[in-house]
């Protein structure tokens, strides 16, 4: 086979690109936490000799190395005649503005809790098991939480809830609203601090989440119309809902058609299903593209695992479509799909009976 040298080099270019970010991550995640990128934010442009006192006391060569490292990623600015560090407004849109859409602190986060929990997906690989969610990295649930929490912040009451019909009138006179799938429950209390005069109950099926669910209701003073429980989708007892939402969350249930009867149980008959899914075309060669890349790669290491784990283990993975999601909650007993908005990341479904 005659190898193409134009070829071979551009994609060793490619490769010497991807490496650089994935060898990004633990200096990234260490700059977060040691509150490096906070310090060239607010104090910026400073030496390494004074970053490392800003951010506490740090060692400089470590500074030093850690700031050189970043400026070569691209994530800093380097001033060379001056020896300076310095962030500029958009790379602090990433680093420090935590309500910035763009905030990735989560999503490196993530990166970390796939390559802890590679071992465990490996040996699913050979058996065909799944992986329980929770226990494919220390904390993945809490990095799923963060990765998450720029979008629902920028997007739930903004854009989300408002494309639907009717709902956002409903939650401003008062409803009851079930979140199935919360999590650590950002979106139940987003949409709590929102809607005043409304109730919220948060499910989710792991136990740890929900206690820091509730730890966070505490926080905002809300517990008192805001409670959370942990039980499966399917196992939901409460009934009379006027408005369920499940975000990011379908695709991971082992048994989403069983869960999509259940929704239709639960609900009143005038009520919405507010299912918010990862963006993806109907076709997997729809979803060649950054995005796309994204979601499969970690549809293969935390969604696929975490469905193959359930009752039944559909699998759906995160770049399902909005086709295959129709169909499943058609199966479940709704009528009316349709796709209420969308976004880069993101695409809101609204299911009615």
């Amino acid at each position: 086979m005659q190898i193409n040298e134009d070829k071979l080099h551009a994609f060793v270019g490619k490769m010497l690109g991807d490496l650089g970010g994935a060898y990004s991550v633990p200096t990234v995640r260490l700059g977060l936490r040691l509150g490096l990128f906070k310090a060239l934010h607010e104090h910026g442009p400073v030496t390494a000799a004074d970053l490392a006192h800003l951010a506490g006391g740090l060692a400089e060569r470590y500074v030093r190395e850690w700031a050189l490292a970043q400026a070569a990623n691209g994530y800093i600015d380097f001033e060379s005649a001056s020896g300076t560090f310095s962030l500029s407004p958009e790379q602090a849109m990433v680093f420090v503005s935590k309500d910035s859409p763009f905030y990735l602190e989560g999503a490196f986060d993530l990166v970390a809790a796939m390559i802890e929990g590679e071992p465990k997906v490996e040996h699913s690989f050979r058996t065909g098991a799944g992986v329980r969610w929770g226990d494919t990295a220390g904390c993945l649930f809490c990095a799923t939480g963060a990765f998450f929490r720029p979008g629902y912040v920028n997007n739930i009451v903004q854009n989300w809830l408002p494309a639907l019909d009717g709902v956002e009138d409903k939650l401003k006179a008062g409803a009851k609203v079930a979140d199935v799938g919360c999590g650590v429950g950002f979106s139940t209390l987003l949409m709590a601090d929102a809607y005043p005069n409304s109730r919220f109950v948060g499910y989710d099926f792991h136990e740890p989440s929900i206690e820091e669910a509730k730890a966070h209701a505490r926080a905002h003073g809300v517990s008192g119309r805001v409670e959370f429980n942990a039980t499966t989708a399917k196992d939901i007892a409460e009934g009379d809902f006027d408005l369920v939402t499940s975000f990011d969350c379908l695709h991971d249930m082992g048994d989403p058609r069983g869960c999509a009867g259940h929704m239709r149980q639960i609900l009143r008959s005038d009520g919405t299903w507010m299912v918010v899914e990862p963006i993806a075309g109907d076709r997997p060669e729809e979803n060649m593209n950054p995005v796309g890349r994204l979601y499969y790669n970690a549809s293969t290491m935390i969604c696929v695992p975490t469905s193959l784990d359930q009752e039944v283990g559909e699998g759906l993975g995160a770049q399902a479509g909005e086709a295959k999601l129709a169909e499943v909650m058609r199966a479940g007993g709704f009528s009316r799909v349709r796709q209420a908005t969308a976004g880069p990341f993101n695409m809101v479904l609204e299911a009615r009976a």
